[in-house]
C-alpha cells in the first residue's frame, strides 16, 4: 500500500511548538501579516529576522511526541511506499527518525540566499547578516515559504499524491492551500482518504473518514493497525 501523510501544526503543537492559528490570531505575539510575509520582511527585515531567530533557537527545547515517532515506525514498515509531507518548519520529524520527509514550507534549520537562492542548512541566528557560503553576499533570509511564494517540490507530492492508495491528514486546519487541497487531489486519483485531528477540519466533509482526538494518542494507535496489515 501506498501512503500519503501530511502533517501540519497540530501535530508539534503537542510537543510545545507554538501555531500561527493560535485563539487571538498571534503567531507568538506578532501578526502573521508582520512575520510571514515578503512584504513583512522587505519592510522589517530586522524584525523578521530576529522572529525567525528565536524559533530556532526554541527548538532546543522541544522534542518529538508519540506521533512523530509513530510515523518514523511506519516509514521503518513501508519504505518507499510512503511520503511524509509536512507543513511545519520545525525538525521534530527527523529527530524522531523520518527520512522519506518533504518540507513544502521551508525549515528553520535552513537559510535561503535571496542572491543565489541558494539553501544551506543553518542552525546559527540570522539577525546580523552572516555571508551565503556559496556566493558571499549578505542575504541570507529564513528558508521559509512565507504567504504568497510557492512551496517547495510540488511536483513530487502531486506525484506521489496520483499513485497513493491512502492520503492522511494530520493536524491541519484545512484552511491553508494548496495543502488543504491534497484531499481532493488525492481523492480524484482514487485513493482513500483519512483525517486524524484534535478537531474536525474545515475540509472535513471531503474525507471518506475521520478520527478525532491528540495526534499523540489516535496517531500510534492508527499506525499500530497499519503495521498489523
Amino acid at each position: 500500500m501506498r501512503i500519503v501523510v501530511l502533517t501540519g501544526a497540530g501535530i508539534s503543537a503537542e510537543s510545545g511548538v507554538p501555531t500561527f492559528r493560535d485563539s487571538d490570531g498571534l503567531w507568538e505575539g506578532h501578526r502573521v501579516e508582520d512575520v510571514a510575509t515578503p512584504e513583512a520582511y522587505e519592510a522589517q527585515p530586522s524584525v523578521v529576522q530576529a522572529f525567525y531567530d528565536a524559533r530556532r533557537s526554541a527548538l532546543a527545547d522541544v522534542v518529538p511526541n508519540p506521533a512523530h515517532h509513530a510515523l518514523a515506525k511506519l516509514e521503518e514498515h513501508l519504505g518507499d511506499d510512503l511520503l511524509l509531507v509536512t507543513q511545519n518548519i520545525d525538525d521534530l520529524h527527523e529527530r524522531a527518525g523520518s527520512t522519506r520527509l518533504v518540507h513544502m514550507h521551508g525549515e528553520l534549520n535552513s537559510a535561503l540566499c535571496a542572491a543565489c537562492r541558494r539553501r544551506t542548512a543553518w542552525v546559527e541566528g540570522l539577525s546580523d547578516y552572516p555571508p551565503c557560503p556559496a556566493c558571499g553576499s549578505c542575504e541570507l533570509r529564513p528558508d521559509v515559504v512565507w504567504f504568497g511564494e510557492i512551496p517547495y517540490r510540488m511536483q513530487e507530492i502531486e506525484d506521489a499524491l496520483a499513485e497513493a492508495d491512502l492520503f492522511v491528514s494530520i493536524g491541519t486546519s484545512g484552511a491553508v492551500y494548496p495543502a488543504a487541497g491534497f484531499v481532493q487531489v488525492a481523492r480524484a486519483y482514487g485513493a482513500h482518504t483519512l483525517e486524524l485531528n484534535l478537531v474536525p477540519s474545515e475540509g472535513r466533509s471531503m474525507f471518506h473518514e475521520a478520527r478525532h482526538g491528540m495526534a499523540g494518542q489516535i496517531v500510534p494507535a492508527w499506525v499500530d493497525e497499519q503495521l498489523l496489515r
